[in-house]
């Protein structure tokens, strides 16, 4: 079976789009964006910070079982407009990238499905290729079916009962 989520990498250009849909309702979607124990839970990271706002900021941080840093992420959240749009920007610390400005986009299909559309711009296309030579697709797809199966018990346990 393929990778449910889709790329978008256009030759000699310095951004990617990203889209993802989810059998999850818009709300629950974006929650998995905004709620710090979820955010945890499908990247597998700690979130050290998490403002959900505009002006807010975010960090998160992993570390291996002796506490040795493996990966830490921070960015500013420029736009914040609920269950529609986040406007942020990405930087991973001790990696050759840059900081990268990412455009989220949350749309409702159904009552029960949603879509996720990501717009990534680089500073170059070199960059951008450089991340793409990583196994960025799969581990991507990998968190989003993780995403999508702790939300679905999520709404089993709990956003059900509330309806």
């Amino acid at each position: 079976m393929g990778r449910k989520t889709k790329i978008e990498a256009g030759d000699g250009k310095q951004d990617l789009v990203i889209t993802r849909e989810f059998d999850l309702p818009l709300e629950l979607l974006f929650k998995a964006y905004v709620d710090p124990e979820i955010v945890e839970q499908w990247m597998g990271t700690k979130v050290l910070k998490l403002e959900s706002r505009k002006h807010g900021g975010y960090q998160f941080e992993t570390a291996d079982a002796e506490g040795n840093v493996l990966f830490r992420a921070n960015g500013t959240i420029h736009e914040f407009v609920l269950d529609r749009r986040i406007t942020r920007t990405f930087e991973m610390e001790n990696a050759p990238f840059g900081v990268q400005l990412e455009f989220l986009e949350f749309e409702q299909l159904t009552k029960d499905t949603s879509l996720l559309n990501i717009h990534t711009v680089f500073r170059s296309a070199a960059l951008r290729d450089q991340l793409l030579q990583l196994p960025f697709a799969q581990g991507l797809d990998m968190a989003f079916n993780l995403l999508q199966e702790i939300m679905i018990k999520l709404k089993i346990t709990s956003y059900d009962k509330d309806k």
